[in-house]
């Protein structure tokens, strides 16, 4: 029977409940919003087929990188939708062009994040850009076994632990099954992501949001929330509530901060992140629209990426000074305690947010003057 003591050991990615024969495991918020797994133990005959499908549990080896390349969509319209360079849908493309499946987060109907699958290239549009909640996993693993199992291509994409889940529940290699994972600095509460947008809308009907709006820049990306009566809340991400306390460590899941699934132990085919740093890494190349950084962790990663073109060869130990979540899980805020006590007693997100994340004098003066010289 799985039995989560440490919070720390659970990445929520529903692999146990999806793997149950008796479905005795549903996945339930616990006080801070993250979803943990409960068991109907009336139910449970004690298979413990839940334990042998849970990644932190039972891990396994991960991937070196063997390939680490720059690259971007040559496509305009898909850059501008993308959070970087827009590579995931090259890669996607080319599975649905092969009649396969692509499973991805994507906005649900009451705007949390739900991972999904589609089978047109018109439904990769959804799973474009970056949400910054955790995603509810629900039977997506189950749907993926199932077309694997027909012979179809699946690629699938989510973070390190949800691809580490996918290969627990698994448990064993599927020639057709693809996985791209995207570096992650850690996931946000599903609960709180709910009380936030209710202190947001204030009532009014949400009709987009993006966590990466690339008018004002790909580096100096917006966090853009419309509404169905036209009104538009548009903030700098170091100035939008969700976003800083994303920034700042303070509103992730407990097992973010020990992450078992970095670098080395990233079980990914491909690995896909932001270019940081691309202006000294490709000088000249950067037009601050996106650039991709594509790792290939396995042989299959390798052929995947050969659909990419335009791609410049990178080496890991120069890419990861710009972007430590590649290797460094974050780190824990040290309020971070207090911040979620403090919401649980109704306190408001925003101004939480605003007075537990603020900057050092200095550093908000040097942020200041670099605003006033750009």
């Amino acid at each position: 029977m799985i039995h989560v003591s440490d919070k720390s050991q659970c990445c929520g990615c529903a692999a146990c409940a999806q793997r149950c024969p008796k479905h005795c495991i549903t996945m339930q918020l616990d006080e801070e919003g993250f979803p943990y797994p409960q068991v109907d133990a009336d139910t449970c005959v004690d298979c413990k087929l839940c334990e042998k499908s849970c990644p932190m549990l039972a891990p396994k080896q991960g991937h070196e990188p063997s390939l680490v390349i720059a690259a971007r969509n040559p496509s305009e319209a898909v850059r501008r939708e993308s959070s970087s360079g827009g590579v995931f849908s090259m890669l996607a493309e080319s599975i649905i062009k092969e009649e396969g499946v692509v499973f991805g987060a994507r906005w649900s109907k009451d705007w949390n994040v739900e991972h999904s699958y589609t089978e047109t290239i018109e439904g990769l549009e959804a799973f474009r850009s970056s949400k910054y909640v955790q995603s509810d996993m629900s039977d997506c693993f189950l749907k993926a076994e199932a077309f694997l199992k027909q012979g179809r291509k699946v690629l699938f994409s989510g973070t390190p632990c949800q691809i580490a889940g996918l290969k627990a529940f698994l448990r064993k290699d599927y020639e057709n099954l693809l996985t791209v994972e995207c570096v992650c600095h850690g996931v946000p509460s599903p609960g709180l992501w709910k009380k936030y947008l209710a202190e947001v809308s204030k009532g009014k009907e949400i009709s987009s949001i993006n966590h990466r709006d690339k008018r004002t820049g790909w580096r100096n990306y917006s966090v853009v929330v419309e509404f169905a009566n036209g009104s538009v809340l548009s903030e700098h991400h170091d100035e939008n509530p969700w976003t800083r306390a994303f920034i700042k460590n303070i509103s992730l899941r407990p097992s973010c901060y020990k992450c078992a699934f970095k670098t080395f132990m990233s079980q990914a085919d491909i690995s896909l992140a932001d270019l940081w740093g691309e202006r000294k890494l490709m000088p000249g190349q950067s037009e601050d629209k996106g650039i991709t950084l594509v790792i290939a962790r396995s042989p299959k990663g390798k052929d995947a990426v050969n659909c990419i073109k335009s791609a410049k060869d990178l080496a890991l130990t120069d890419v990861v000074p710009f972007n430590g979540a590649i290797a460094i899980p974050p780190r824990e805020h040290p309020v971070r305690a207090e911040f979620m006590s403090r919401f649980q007693n109704g306190e408001s997100f925003t101004k939480l947010v605003k007075s537990m994340t603020k900057d050092p004098l200095v550093l908000r003066m040097k942020i200041m003057i670099s605003k006033l010289i750009k």
